[in-house]
């Protein structure tokens, strides 16, 4: 194990051991923002200090074995123990090195998806609908709430734009490598001479923003407006002004909410949508500098950038960016994208282990 990872591992164990300390105090409870960061803290640290530990003591156990192996009576055992505990060490230490590697803080988070149709017209906007039923039932699947904060509904039933809050713990996790363009393949429901159509759609993912503590939302830099619900809802809605319009004058962002009777809803849903947008911009723009050095799953934050296609005739789904291809389209389209995730996550996974021994290699 190299030097640089076996100091970190014992500072991560001593500062495991204090926070036992900490905890195990009378009035630890006594200030419960403290007492919930400590026992979070605690959680995420036990199961890389438990590993150490096991690596540790493997480290002793090859230890006696190659002692063991001078004594002519126990060489042949001594010797298939050091080779099996050498790769049970060499195991561990991948292990490690994964446990290592840096902690997106949003991962646990809820998130705010948006999809909205792009080019091709209405056969886009119901690819929009089938994508966020895509979405819907992998939240399903994964038992997370989904709730619909705005829609824009198109003639033949999809969506023009649709925007939800997913609730759920790991869904930033889970989701954050869906933002991008995803295009379609397939002969339309209003093509009358049966041929494939190219149509797009968009998909931004947001890790929902504390905005207490985050983004700071000045009143004078919004401007609120209320206006009549349009569309479904029943004749109460239609008849009050209860949607809401905010516009974020710095950025020119534009948030409405109008899916509930109640405006003070319809507002509170719209600043929580700002502010995750406004924590994406900024995050995005982050992405965009790194992007100039080193590759990237989440892009850099260009939305236009096709990631996804999914070709009907052929039965396929293709992610551009880590070239895997499914011949499972019909179980795609219904929440079934484990395997897309995992790929995902993997290779950003393998991404940042190659930047970790790239950057060990310069100590």
């Amino acid at each position: 194990m190299k030097p640089s990872i076996a100091a970190k591992l014992n500072q991560l164990s001593n500062r495991l051991g204090e926070i036992d300390r900490l905890l195990g105090a009378e009035n630890v409870t006594a200030d419960m923002d403290r007492y919930r960061k400590l026992t979070r803290e605690h959680a995420e640290l036990g199961p890389v200090v438990e590993l150490y530990r096991r690596y540790q003591d493997s480290e002793g156990d090859l230890k006696t074995a190659q002692e063991m192996v001078n004594d002519p009576a126990m060489r042949e055992f001594a010797e298939t123990e050091v080779a099996e505990t050498r790769a049970r060490l060499e195991g561990f230490e991948a292990e490690l090195q994964k446990l290592l590697l840096p902690r997106d803080p949003n991962d646990e988070r809820n998130i705010f998806i948006e999809v909205r149709a792009g080019t091709g017209g209405d056969e886009s906007a119901l690819f929009a609908a089938e994508l966020f039923r895509m979405y819907a039932r992998y939240a399903e699947r994964k038992r997370w709430q989904v709730e619909i904060i705005s829609e824009s509904a198109s003639d033949l039933g999809g969506y023009r734009e649709v925007i939800a809050r997913i609730i759920g713990q790991g869904a930033y996790s889970k989701l954050k490598f869906e933002s991008g363009g995803h295009r379609v393949q397939r002969v339309p429901v209003t093509e009358t001479q049966g041929r494939v159509h190219t149509s797009a759609c968009t998909v931004a993912v947001m890790p929902e923003a504390d905005a207490a503590t985050e983004i700071v939302l000045n009143p004078a830099e919004m401007r609120i407006d209320t206006f009549r619900a349009s569309g479904a809802g029943g004749q109460h809605v239609n008849k009050t002004d209860s949607a809401i319009r905010i516009t974020h004058l710095p950025t020119g962002l534009v948030v409405e909410c109008q899916d509930d009777r109640s405006q003070h809803k319809n507002k509170a849903r719209a600043l929580a949508v700002l502010a995750a947008r406004l924590k994406d911009k900024q995050t995005r723009e982050q992405q965009s500098k790194e992007a100039a050095t080193r590759k990237s799953l989440i892009g850099s934050g260009d939305r236009s950038e096709r990631i996804r296609t999914y070709n009907f005739p052929q039965g396929r789904v293709t992610d551009h960016r880590i070239n895997l291809t499914l011949y499972k389209i019909a179980q795609i389209v219904d929440g079934d994208i484990d395997d897309l995730v995992d790929a995902l996550a993997a290779e950003h996974q393998a991404e940042l282990l190659a930047q970790l021994a790239e950057e060990q290699g310069v100590q």
